[in-house]
């Protein structure tokens, strides 16, 4: 056999080898999908909305205030953690790439990054929720926006230093400082690397349980105090699903596909509205 011919084969081995885990990985995954829409979807309704959660035994009921809930504190977290993440992955991609500072930062991001996120929900309560002598829905903005900001410090980074440097050159010579080059030249080439990023984020904490059990934990009922504790879908999901009525678990389904279905729909708008112009 030639130098061609083994290579031939290499390649057809690893060309299979590529389909096939992902012919395995996509057939668990809309498995997944199709399981979740077969269990939710019978279960979406207008009571979903409108009603809360039912108490043990109630027969009439919905998620209203827990999805009132997740929105307030995933809008608390990204709020907070997204303009973080943004302006520390800019300084590290632009003003401080080379500085002895950044190794660090960039370290300590990635041990965030891979950080379960019970470890952030445990932190949060022995500084927030101890101290403030209550769970509260702030504790809980605070835990996602740990989660939130190193996920779009590592995507913002990346994302800037992928636009070509005779960019920023160009715009230098034209007369412009530094900082007028990374907001209106390498910013916006890279905003659609730096909003599906924010949406990464968003997908990560929709979805998060653990942090909210220290910190937000729960509500049975309906509120906008964030001094509080206040339902979300997470937990209220968690809760109904290890619950023992049938009714729980109809909504628990429903919940996990409202979730779903919200995270599709962001990257599905943000991928034909921010793609690049050609």
């Amino acid at each position: 056999m030639n130098i061609y011919t083994r290579r031939k084969v290499v390649n057809v081995f690893n060309l299979g080898a590529s389909v096939c885990t992902t012919l395995f990985g996509l057939f668990f995954l809309f498995w997944l999908l199709w399981v979740l829409f077969a269990q939710g979807f019978t279960h979406l309704n207008w009571d979903l909305f409108t009603l809360d959660m039912p108490g043990p035994g109630a027969e009439a009921g919905g998620l209203r205030n827990a999805i009132v809930g997740s929105l307030m504190l995933t809008a608390v977290g990204v709020l907070i953690g997204a303009p973080l993440g943004v302006l520390a992955g800019i300084y590290l991609a632009e003003f401080g790439r080379y500085a002895w500072i950044s190794h660090p930062v960039r370290f300590i991001n990635d041990v965030l990054l891979s950080a379960p996120s019970i470890v952030i929900g445990v932190f949060v309560y022995e500084v927030m929720v101890v101290p403030m002598g209550n769970f509260s829905g702030w504790s809980g903005g605070v835990a996602l926006a740990i989660i939130v900001i190193p996920v779009v410090v590592r995507t913002t980074e990346d994302m800037m230093r992928l636009v070509p440097d005779t960019l920023r050159e160009a715009a230098a010579a034209l007369g412009a400082p530094q900082w007028r080059v990374v907001t209106s030249v390498v910013l916006r080439a890279a905003l659609s690397g730096v909003m599906t990023g924010i949406l990464l984020a968003i997908a990560r904490i929709a979805g998060e349980t653990a942090p909210l059990l220290f910190t937000a934990l729960n509500n049975q009922f309906f509120t906008l105090n964030m001094d509080k504790p206040m339902a979300n879908l997470p937990v209220t999901i968690f809760n109904f699903a290890m619950g023992p009525y049938d009714n729980w678990h109809d909504l628990a389904w429903a919940g996990s596909l409202l979730i779903t279905l919200t995270v599709l729909t962001l990257n599905i708008l943000t991928r034909i509205f921010l793609r690049p112009k050609q």
